[in-house]
This record gives structure tokens, sequence and C-alpha cells, in this order.
């Protein structure tokens, strides 16, 4: 998972337009994986996958250290909504065709690294992790930034220590740009932040 996220997903937006386009609201991916728009009537669904996956989560993610109540997951909903329509992030949410109604992780696309660029943050639940879904998923979305409007470069960032996460670039042919210094925020997080890179 990548765990480059100084604010919750969908929260304070920036306030530039990152693309004048808009990617795929829904995206079809082989084994009857799909990612859809996040949109409110998921929020249930997506509270409970969150609580579900807390104790994998926190080692790599600020906003997982405490149990979100369904009011915040809908808040944080809303915020993606507006960033969506801003043209500034768009979120999703993974699901398989097997497990109707389910949600078996969140991925987005953050303008949040500059102009002309988008980042992929992610993450997969538990009991999904290695199947590969975390690559099928940033791959999609690899290529769907990159058919936007102005957009030349996709970014995954992780910390050093999260192989997991960094395995998903290497596999998606992404190259290690460089390590970065990050604030260190949540608890497996060593404050090198590996940032890899995907351009047009």
């Amino acid at each position: 998972m990548s765990q480059a996220q100084p604010r919750p997903c969908g929260l304070a937006p920036p306030l530039v337009e990152a693309t004048a386009g808009r990617p795929p609201e829904r995206l079809r991916l082989p084994g009857g994986l799909w990612l859809r728009r996040r949109r409110s009537s998921h929020t249930a669904a997506l509270n409970q996958a969150v609580r579900a996956n807390l104790d994998h989560l926190r080692p790599w993610m600020e906003w997982a250290a405490e149990a979100p109540s369904r009011a915040r997951t809908a808040e944080l909903t809303r915020a993606g909504a507006a960033a969506w329509e801003a043209g500034t992030d768009f979120m999703y949410l993974a699901g398989l065709d097997a497990e109707p109604g389910g949600v078996i992780g969140a991925f987005g696309l953050h303008g949040r690294i500059g102009p002309g660029a988008l980042e992929i943050g992610y993450w997969v639940a538990a009991g999904h992790v290695g199947r590969g879904i975390a690559t099928a998923a940033a791959g999609a979305l690899t290529e769907a930034a990159l058919a936007l409007p102005g957009i030349t470069r996709v970014e995954i960032r992780c910390d050093r220590a999260n192989g997991a996460s960094a395995a998903v670039p290497r596999k998606l042919g992404y190259r290690l740009d460089r390590v970065a210094e990050a604030a260190v925020r949540a608890p497996g997080e060593t404050g090198r932040q590996l940032v890899w890179v995907r351009e047009r």
C-alpha cells in the first residue's frame, strides 16, 4: 500500500485543478476485478472495510490510527466527490464480481505533487494481499492518468520499509527517481520515502 497521504484522501484537496479532463468512472480489469468512482452510496461498505483492516493499515496509514465513524467516512466521501468534480483528486473503490457489494481496497489519483502530475495512493484489504490486485489496479490508473490532458508524470510514493508497496511500481516499470526525507506519520515508517515515477 502506498502510504504517501499527508491528509486523509479527499480532504482539503489542492485548490488548483490538476487536469482539465476526468478519468473513467469505472475500470474493469481481468479476473472480475473492478474500480469504480467512490460515491456516497458506498459509505457503509467502505467504513466496514476500513474498520475490518485497521491492524493491517495502521503501520503505514496515518488516518488508520483510529476506527472512523460512519459519519466521518461519509464526510470524506463527500469531500472526495467534490475533489473529483474540481479535477484535483479522483477516488476509487476496488471490488470483485465474486463479492458483490464488498470493498476490497481503495485507490486514488491525487493532484498534490505539482503541475502535470498525479500521485497514485492505494490500499488493499489484508485478505486480498498477494493476489496482484494492487498491481493491476495501479497499472490501470497509471494508463488512465497519462491519458489525461496535461498529465505527463505519475508517481507512487511509499516508505522504504514498505516492501509490499514498493513491489507495485517496480512490477509496473516505474523507475525509482529518488529517496526523499519525509515526516514519520505512521508506526511502520522510517522517514525515508521511495519516489517512483512513470512518464508519458
